[in-house]
């Protein structure tokens, strides 16, 4: 993998980065710790996790941010590492309740770090939004982390076009840090955002992709390669697709898309898997998808397809499907 600058920082990262919500829940410790060092030995050096994830197994807190910290003991590696985590979301038992305000940002901060078994965080992303909370409040809150060294830069994930654009405007405006990169759900498949059961999310649309372009701040989406759906209606195989997903993966559209991947891959002598990669990774705008390999096959495909690059005419084709 090549290394990628996120604009607006010093973070030199990997173009791709590892998504770790399966560590320590769906992997144990030995295939945890056997995919994040075949991602290293791959040139991988960024992780993404979250304070929540692993939080859906009864009894357990942070199973993910956990087993990262324990390999980074293990191996040695925190130096070589960008590690990015997440806070603000909320339980998982009151999803409609925010937690937002300062004392709570904080809490999620200093959890994380003793999960992680780090002195600091590379890239600390808030995992959702607060309407109700000023933009201000949240970068100053943010801001007031980075002064105290718990963090070094902070993104943003699931915000909408107009929160992003006041924070970083009130952080600009006050001579603060703002967010660095966003995360939202984004692939080469057509998605009907509507369709997404859980309404704090916030997929990629025409005004949040005009605002990456203007501004050039870096999109690090997740859910990169649809899950792959793509692959399975390139094989034949739209009836292993889970119902969820065809709900929000127009099937027929989809369809279409994926046997213009298929042709694009064919004329450009590369992977399947990376055109679809392609597809974010050649954005007019820094963009770092997540992949989220649970097994060593599934990581070597992504990782070993990293850098096709498409031209303005062929992301075209694929996005007018």
């Amino acid at each position: 993998m090549h290394s990628v600058r996120i604009p607006n920082s010093d973070l030199n990262v990997s173009s791709l980065c590892l998504g770790t919500g399966d560590l320590g829940s769906k992997l144990d410790q030995a295939a945890s710790f056997q995919l994040l060092d075949a991602f290293v030995a791959a040139g991988g050096t960024f992780l993404d996790t979250a304070n929540v994830y692993g939080d859906w197994i009864a009894g357990t807190k942070s199973n993910s941010e956990k087993m990262i910290g324990a390999w980074l003991a293990q191996s040695g590696k925190r130096q070589q590492m960008v590690i990015g985590t997440k806070g603000m979301h909320p339980l998982l038992s009151s999803m409609n309740v925010p937690r937002s305000s300062p004392e709570e940002i904080g809490h999620d901060i200093d959890q994380s770090l003793g999960h992680l078994r780090s002195d600091v965080i590379d890239l600390y992303w808030l995992h959702r939004d607060d309407p109700a909370r000023p933009v201000g409040e949240i970068i100053e809150t943010l801001a007031a982390q980075v002064k105290m060294g718990k963090i070094r830069y902070f993104g943003c994930s699931n915000w909408h076009t107009e929160r992003i654009a006041a924070a970083n405007a009130y952080a600009a405006a006050h001579g603060l840090p703002g967010f660095v990169a966003d995360q939202m759900w984004w692939n080469a498949a057509k998605l009907d955002a509507a369709a997404i059961p859980d309404k704090t999310v916030v997929a990629m649309d025409s005004t949040l992709y005009a605002y990456h372009q203007q501004t050039g701040l870096a999109a690090i989406p997740f859910s990169s390669q649809a899950h792959g759906l793509l692959h399975k209606l390139a094989e034949g195989k739209g009836d292993a697709i889970r119902a969820g997903h065809k709900a929000v993966y127009p099937v027929a559209s989809n369809e279409r898309r994926a046997v213009a991947i298929h042709t694009l891959a064919q004329e450009l002598g590369a992977s399947f898997t990376g055109v679809v990669l392609g597809y974010l990774q050649s954005q007019p705008f820094v963009t770092i998808p997540i992949i989220g390999a649970q097994t060593i096959s599934h990581l070597q495909d992504s990782v070993s397809s990293d850098g096709i690059w498409l031209d303005e005419e062929q992301r075209e084709l694929i996005d007018a499907l």
